[in-house]
Order: structure tokens, then sequence, then C-alpha cells
């Protein structure tokens, strides 16, 4: 019976500070776009990285 007067204390104090935080996001703007993230990986790129345009190469100065 002794911890529920510890338990209710301590989940309700980790219950608001999740709502601060949530409404600390919120304000902060980290909700507004929520839609642009998940549509980027749809369109093509146009400029490939350096790294994969190195893989794909073939290494010719090894052979001289």
């Amino acid at each position: 019976m002794n911890v529920i007067l510890i338990l209710i204390p301590v989940s309700l104090a980790f219950a608001g500070a999740f709502l601060l935080a949530f409404i600390w996001s919120v304000r902060s703007g980290q909700f507004e776009d929520t839609d642009t993230p998940a549509m980027r990986i749809l369109g093509e790129d146009d400029v490939m990285p350096a790294a994969v345009n190195r893989l794909s190469e073939p290494e010719t100065e090894n052979l001289k």
C-alpha cells in the first residue's frame, strides 16, 4: 500500500514532464511539416554522392 503513495506522484511527475516536452516541441515547430520528409524519398536525386561515383567507376590507376 505504501508503494502506491510513491508511484502515483512519480507517475504524475513523468506525465507532466512529457506533457511539457510535447507542448515545447509543438511551439518550436517540430510538427509543422510532416508530409515533406515522407515524400522526399520518392524524388530522384540529380547529383550522385562522390562515394557512389567512386565505387561505380573502374579503377584504371592501379592497372598502369
